[in-house]
């Protein structure tokens, strides 16, 4: 099962090192990590996407908890969240397929950043459902280059981290 996993952390050196040895000591892989420091400077959220057997993730999200650096950890997994992704996608353009490009940005509210005579960069901002489905259309014309941030999450609602 897919689970993304928000900590919260002190921003000091070494905290990632300790986060990412405690998921590959326990064999799991992080399929993505976005870590960002908020509004609180002295403070770090790290935004986790994992999957693995219920039960263990459970254990990892004790031992995350157990890190002195560790302030909070947040399993979204079964709550109600906000999620958002950004890609940058590098294209092949053809005088023929430009048109086509400019329409599937248009319907994805991506934007063209970068324009070469024979490649156009995307960029598009959404859910991880969204940036795949818009991958799925620029495929065909021939995708060169892609990064992906990979996913950060908030709660939906009041409930959340004061200022953080």
């Amino acid at each position: 099962m897919r689970h993304t996993i928000s900590v919260l952390v002190e921003n000091e050196f070494g905290v990632l090192t300790r986060i990412a040895g405690l998921f590959s000591g326990r064999g799991f892989n992080i399929e993505s990590l976005s870590v960002a420091p908020t509004l609180d400077p002295t403070l770090s959220r790290m935004t986790i996407v994992t999957s693995g057997d219920d039960r263990i993730i459970e254990q990892v999200n004790k031992q995350l908890n157990k890190l002195i650096d560790t302030i909070k950890v947040i399993d979204f997994t079964n709550e109600d969240f906000v999620e958002r992704e950004m890609a940058l996608i590098k294209v092949t353009a053809e005088e023929s397929t430009r048109a086509e490009i400019l329409r599937i940005c248009d319907i994805f509210r991506g934007k063209i950043v970068d324009v070469t005579p024979k490649c156009y960069t995307v960029e598009v901002t959404g859910s991880p459902v969204k940036v795949n489905a818009i991958l799925d259309l620029l495929r065909p014309m021939g995708i060169k280059e892609l990064v992906r941030s990979g996913p950060v999450v908030l709660g939906r609602g009041p409930k959340g981290w004061k200022g953080n």
